[in-house]
């Protein structure tokens, strides 16, 4: 557990209890958001469960599709099934082929993605307490539409302008932010520039794949209803690790729902994807004063298969040797329990001392 000065200040006062809960984000990062399964299904299946305040739920690429399965009935169901769907998703190489189109990746994980919400997103959209925020990239300029020419030269522009200053890569690429509920942002946008759509049943599908499309891994989502026009791709290219300035409730100032906890498979809150490198950029900052960060021990992922969390590379990695990556994923899966039965414990034996700063 690492936590802000705000955070570890209130947890000492107060404890944590979930009705302290305001915000949970959740982090871009591919397969490596596996690995919290098991905290998500703890988290909202029994112990937030037990509060009624409203909480925002800020996703983007693998964490938007957790935060939107989160808003489900049955949300514990929903999280087994996404990770059973995503530990199994299966792309067919041809001989000599290191990696799929992206074409054909974004047809099979739209198909994914309407079978998977099917006949439910009212569930999500209706949801009486949690407020989805659905994090996306839109290009501009360069990058408004997606071309063979035009992506990578307004990519390369992108990463040179965010190596000087984030805030410049803003001419590139701008946060669009898909709302459900009407609900106000739970963060400042000061920090880059931002639009916000609400969220509804006709955007509800091109935004979250937009959402998950990785650049030249899959094809972006053109013209989004209800949004501004345009090529929209994965929102952790703005927003890597959701490195927000997020603001307490003006309406419930002091001590209820002041926390934004963070179920994390790093202790690190990147700002943008193209911040990977910049090593400068992993600090924490006053933005994150009031969050509590849980995240995998470094020392405990090394006892995972390959010594590492799941990742992208491991599609390259196993090919078309469906059976073994589905293994390895597995067993780091079943091992994540240990981070929900730990979590578990300290909820029922607090101790501010274990609590690392962020």
């Amino acid at each position: 557990m690492h936590a802000g000065p705000v955070a570890k200040a209130h947890i000492a006062q107060h404890g944590l209890q979930p009705q302290h809960i305001h915000t949970i984000p959740g982090a871009a990062g591919g397969p490596k958001g596996l690995i919290l399964g098991p905290l998500d299904r703890f988290i909202f299946g029994q112990w937030l469960a037990q509060s009624t305040q409203p909480v925002h739920l800020v996703g983007a690429s693998i964490g938007a599709w957790r935060m939107a399965t989160a808003c489900l009935d049955e949300s514990v169901a929903g999280f087994e099934r996404l990770e059973h769907d995503y530990i199994g998703q299966h792309y067919e190489l041809a001989p000599g082929q290191k990696r799929p189109t992206a074409q054909h990746v974004s047809e099979r994980f739209g198909e994914n993605l309407q079978a998977f919400y099917g006949g439910r997103i009212d569930q999500v959209l209706g949801h009486n307490r949690y407020h989805l925020h659905i994090i996306t990239s839109r290009g501009r300029h360069v990058l408004a539409r997606e071309q063979a020419l035009r992506t990578p030269l307004g990519y390369l522009g992108a990463f040179m302008s965010n190596a000087v200053r984030r805030k410049a890569m803003g001419a590139w690429l701008e946060r669009v932010v898909f709302s459900s509920h009407g609900a106000p942002l739970p963060f400042a946008t000061g920090d880059y520039r931002t639009r916000q759509v609400p969220l509804s049943a006709a955007n509800f599908f091109p935004a979250l794949q937009a959402s998950c499309s990785i650049p030249f891994v899959l094809q972006a989502v053109h013209n989004i209803p209800g949004a501004p026009p345009g090529a929209y791709w994965d929102g952790g290219l703005t927003d890597y690790h959701l490195h927000l300035n997020y603001t307490a409730p003006a309406q419930s100032p002091g001590i209820a729902s002041s926390v934004v906890l963070y179920p994390h498979f790093q202790q690190a809150v990147v700002p943008g994807w193209l911040d990977k490198g910049l090593k400068w950029r992993h600090k924490a900052t006053g933005f994150l004063d009031r969050m509590v960060v849980l995240a995998p021990n470094p020392e405990w992922v090394k006892k995972l298969p390959n010594r590492k969390l799941p990742d992208r590379t491991d599609f390259t990695h196993y090919g078309n040797d469906l059976a073994a990556r589905v293994k390895a994923w597995s067993a780091a899966v079943s091992a994540s329990q240990q981070l929900a039965d730990e979590f578990a414990q300290w909820l029922r034996e607090p101790d501010v001392g274990k609590i690392q700063p962020l």
